[in-house]
Order: C-alpha cells, then structure tokens, then sequence
C-alpha cells in the first residue's frame, strides 16, 4: 500500500520548515526547527510502515501483523526529539540569562573570515600568504 499524498506533503512541509528555522541565528527558532524536524522524520517512518493487525500474538496471523520496528523506531525518535528539546531550551535559557537575548554572535574566525572576504574582493591583485594570514589569527585571539 503507498502513502497518502497528503502525509507526503505534511512530510515535505515539516522538514523544509525545519531546515529554514534551523538556518537561523536566534536559538528559539533552532529549537523550533528541531521540534519540526523531528515530527517530519517520525511522521516519515510512520508513513513507510505497512498497515495491518496489531503486532500481538494470537490476534491474527503472522503474514497480517504489521511490523513493530517502525514504531518502535518512533519511539526511540520521540525520546531523542525530546531529550534535543530539553537541551536547547537549556542553553536558550542560559544564554537569556547571561545576555538578555538567545540570538547566537559571531565568534573571532566568522569575523577573520568575513574581514579577508570583504579584503579579497576589494583588492584582487594582492594575496596574503600563509605567514600574514597566520599572523592575523594570532592577533585575533589575543584580542
């Protein structure tokens, strides 16, 4: 038997969702599309799973049991989904804590990296060379 178009849809919906919010720089949005990714990855297994009889023995046969494996793996999915869950809100908490706002900063290599970006396609005739570039990440982190 195949899939409902729909729960393809739903499952399509959840994980491009997910993937966007996980792109942000803010950690309630993370969260968000941990939350969304997870749902769209347990609704996927749900919808690959065989329909049939419950998996007990002596309900019906053996060939018209559907297979426990996919919700067994949905379960495991839930619990890690929710442990994820967990600890992001942790961290979000913390960071609003310490700084008033769960939004992620750049660290010193973004901005190096960034600073050489802007460098290059100012100046494409100069290069730096390996000792100069060396040199300026010394000086970042000390900074």
């Amino acid at each position: 038997m195949r899939p409902s178009i729909v729960l393809l849809i739903a499952v399509g919906v959840l994980f491009a969702a997910g993937t966007t919010l996980l792109l942000e720089r803010t950690l309630t949005r993370v969260l968000l599309g941990v939350m969304l990714l997870g749902n769209g990855a347990n609704l996927l297994v749900l919808a690959s799973a065989e329909p049939g009889a419950p998996p007990i023995v002596g309900t019906a046969d053996t060939a018209e049991m559907t297979d426990p494996l996919p919700q067994a793996m949905i379960l495991t999915a839930i619990v890690i989904t929710l442990g994820m869950t967990a600890f992001l809100l942790a961290v979000a908490y913390r960071s609003w804590r310490l700084s008033g706002h769960d939004e992620v900063q750049d660290d010193a290599e973004d901005r190096r990296v960034r600073e050489l970006a802007e460098r290059d396609e100012g100046s494409d005739a100069e290069e730096l060379d390996a000792d100069e570039l060396d040199n300026e990440t010394l000086e970042e982190t000390r900074r």
